[in-house]
């Protein structure tokens, strides 16, 4: 139908003609009332946020020279917030001379997605910036 028949359809009826989808070829229209028709739209996008998941992002810090007592207990807190469906990004953090051993420390990091391979997975690998080298764990689907 042309578009000046369904304006005046839509007059008559004492009804707004809405493009439900302007991009369609031809473009589909509806006779309604617009502002019913913008309180549904607005209803359903507030009941689509409350049924969003919002993953936040735990950070672990841990120096270089950690003992096995306290990775451990950096490990159960992991596994905690990777239960919980959270991401965990892990920071082993340099100080002075401890620079010098960077690549050295590596295997703190390595050994710590170990421990946690059975429910996490690697995001993102082991990767340096400035005095500090990161990663990211999430939750195994």
């Amino acid at each position: 139908m042309s578009a000046r028949d369904a304006l005046k359809l839509a007059h008559e009826a004492e009804l707004d003609l809405v493009k439900v989808a302007p991009t369609a070829k031809p473009p589909v229209c509806k006779i309604i009332d617009y502002g019913k028709f913008k309180y549904e739209m607005v209803r359903k996008e507030k009941e689509a946020k409350k049924k969003q998941k919002i993953v936040e992002i735990k950070e672990i810090r841990m120096s270089p020279n950690i003992d096995v007592n306290d990775l451990n207990t950096k490990t159960n807190n992991a596994r905690k917030f990777l239960e919980k469906g959270n991401k965990v990004k892990i920071t082993l953090r340099f100080r002075g001379r401890e620079m010098a051993h960077m690549q050295a420390s590596r295997h703190i990091l390595e050994d710590f997605a170990k421990s946690l391979e059975d429910i996490a997975v690697i995001d993102k690998p082991i990767k340096q910036e400035g005095r500090t080298l990161t990663m990211f764990l999430s939750a195994k689907r």
